[in-house]
């Protein structure tokens, strides 16, 4: 269970401007012989999870777009609006990667509704710790 939990910090901070990498905690823990079922679930959640505080400090930088220290000034917003209106949410499923968390935090930013923010990064999560899983089976002859 303690493993577990580590797991779940882990993945949660990996996905939040804490720089930080779950993979080896994952890949450790199935190589030790955890349940790799329960490793997707724990790992899926808690990374979605570290993803929906990025989103939110998004939405609160949102906020704050009238002040001197916001990264994107009126130009470039209204560039980087345009272009999420044409990409951006289905970028959401490209939010595993390694850029995924400005990804998160523009949707954020940008406002997209929650319920589908989450489904599509849920998706994004859960399918990464499924091909993680299935490449640390094979590997380690799980």
């Amino acid at each position: 269970m303690i493993a577990l939990s580590g797991l779940f910090v882990a993945a949660f901070l990996a996905a939040t401007p804490v720089p930080f990498q779950s993979e080896v905690v994952f890949l450790g823990l199935q190589a030790a012989g955890s349940e790799t079922f329960w490793l997707v679930v724990v790992a899926s959640v808690g990374n979605t999870l570290g993803s929906c505080v990025t989103y939110g400090l998004g939405r609160w930088l949102s906020d704050q777009r009238n002040h001197r220290w916001f990264p994107l000034k009126p130009a470039r917003m209204a560039r980087a609006e345009g272009w999420w209106a044409r990409w951006g949410l289905w970028l959401l499923l490209l939010s595993w990667a390694p850029f995924g968390d400005m990804i998160v935090a523009l949707s954020g930013v940008l406002r997209v509704p929650f319920p589908v923010f989450l489904l599509l990064v849920a998706i994004a999560k859960t399918g990464r710790y499924i091909a993680l899983g299935w490449l640390g089976a094979a590997a380690f002859g799980a």
